[in-house]
């Protein structure tokens, strides 16, 4: 297995239209990810990419939302999402629309979104799997400079793995959109095809969703079972009594 930041930077994806089925693929996830929103409360949004600030996120209580990405019609701040520009504990979501795939360093992004996530705070990351018939299609010759092809694929068990690393707990794991998303692909509109991979090939989604929340660890003080004593031994009543005893004798003689 390749470290993930021997990876170089192609093309990357500025708008879903550069995608094949671009609008297809956008809506899929809208409705992957509606169920997960209502959940997400607080203050803050932050969607990271381009990709993520086009998603209607809407139906969150959260009404401050923020893109960070390159310049464009949805950015509201223009950065580098392996280095936001916001303090630690300060974002209460975190939505990243196939951003792992496109960047040399993932597990530095992850970083940084956990460091701006408050405590309890919900992180949604869609990708591309790679093991599914749109990651097959990176085998192709047509697949080339392409997109969705340039980026490199994770499978979501490893980014699993790093948002276990990381301290994060996964609440969800989904797999959608059985097709290559070749450029006239017609795959995915076939209701009897859609029903029978959901039924038989249900890992081999072409994008999964993960939702995950960053732990809380609770600082319960551990109170020692044991106290210290001084260290004396004070004089006995007995050893009083036979004193005084002795010093009569003495004194009689």
């Amino acid at each position: 297995m390749k470290p993930a930041f021997s990876f170089q930077e192609g093309p990357k994806p500025l708008s879903w239209q550069q995608f094949p089925h671009g609008d297809h693929l956008r809506c899929d996830i809208e409705r992957k990810l509606s169920p997960w929103l209502p959940r997400m409360f607080g203050y803050h949004m932050l969607k990271l990419g381009n990709l993520s600030g086009e998603l209607d996120t809407s139906k969150s209580s959260i009404k401050h939302q923020v893109c960070v990405a390159e310049p464009g019609p949805y950015t509201g701040v223009v950065a580098d999402i392996d280095e936001l520009p916001f303090y630690e504990h300060s974002i209460d979501a975190c939505i990243m629309s196939h951003c792992l795939e496109y960047h040399s360093d993932p597990h530095h992004i992850l970083r940084e979104a956990h460091r701006t996530l408050i405590p309890g705070g919900y992180i949604a990351i869609t990708g591309f799997n790679p093991f599914s018939f749109c990651g097959l299609a990176q085998l192709l010759p047509f697949s080339g400079q392409k997109l969705p092809w340039t980026g490199r694929f994770f499978t979501p068990a490893r980014v699993k793995d790093w948002l276990n690393l990381l301290g994060f707990e996964i609440v969800a794991d989904e797999r959608f959109i059985y097709s290559s998303l070749a450029r006239g692909n017609r795959l995915s509109r076939f209701a009897f095809w859609r029903s029978f991979t959901k039924q038989y090939l249900k890992p081999m989604g072409s994008v999964y969703l993960l939702v995950a929340r960053k732990r809380v660890a609770p600082l319960t003080p551990i109170k020692p079972k044991w106290h210290a004593r001084p260290q004396f031994a004070p004089i006995k009543g007995v050893g009083l009594r036979q004193t005084s005893k002795q010093h009569y004798q003495q004194n009689k003689k």
